[in-house]
């Protein structure tokens, strides 16, 4: 089945605690920390693809729904800017990958709708760089098309530009921002398979290097969490 239930976890009793329900029940949705603690959760799957977005108050343990994303999408990507906003992309809806992107502002709990990027992608990541630009890397355009591509946002203009791509075709892998602003893809799923590739985007160079392969096969799918292989 597919849930409304959430729950809080303390680290410092490592114990877990239910709370308020979410409005919709849905998987392979998103969640943000906003200020002031606050978490967005955002599309998902419901029986179809779902646009709303709700708001959770960890002060009061309640729910509330604010504004519509223009598309519906389950297994996007959400990345909260340095100027608050979240920015939303891809996924999947009404049978069709998609490449378009939006913009949440808390200040109104509104969306708009932003640039959208070169390629349809789902099951790809975000990175949010500290030259304050989100770079996306991945995912897939259709059924086992594997994406090399990655691209740059800047918010500044609301512009999509292609980068260099990556050596590995990739989907469901993950991106970790390294403290020398590098970004570090891992594993993933590609058209050998599962994978233990790994490689560095140097956004001063712009350009993608393979570094050494994991010793276990890691997948990050959109329903199932992170798992070894």
């Amino acid at each position: 089945d597919i849930l409304n239930s959430a729950e809080l976890y303390d680290p410092l009793t490592e114990t877990w605690t239910t709370t308020g329900n979410m409005t919709n029940a849905r998987d392979g949705h998103l969640a943000s920390i906003l200020a002031k603690e606050k978490v967005l959760v955002t599309g998902g799957h419901g029986g179809d693809a779902r646009n709303s977005a709700e708001l959770y108050d960890p002060s009061t343990g309640i729910w509330i729904s604010v504004g519509n994303m223009s598309d519906g999408r389950p297994w996007h990507t959400s990345s909260v800017l340095t100027n608050g906003k979240v920015l939303v992309t891809g996924g999947y809806h009404d049978n069709i990958y998609v490449n378009s992107s939006e913009l949440y502002d808390p200040l109104t709990g509104l969306w708009i709708i932003t640039g959208s990027m070169n390629n349809l992608r789902y099951g790809h990541t975000a990175t949010l760089l500290i030259n304050r630009k989100v770079l996306v890397t991945g995912g897939a355009s259709r059924i086992s098309h594997f994406l090399h591509s990655s691209e740059l946002y800047d918010p500044s203009t609301g512009i999509w530009t292609t980068t260099d791509q990556m050596n590995e075709g990739r989907q469901w892998h993950t991106a970790s921002l390294l403290t020398d602003g590098k970004v570090l893809v891992t594993g993933g799923y590609g058209a050998t398979g599962h994978l233990n590739s790994a490689e560095l985007y140097d956004p001063s160079t712009n350009t993608w290097k393979g570094t050494n392969k994991m010793n276990n096969i890691l997948i990050a799918d959109g329903d199932n969490g992170t798992h070894l292989h």
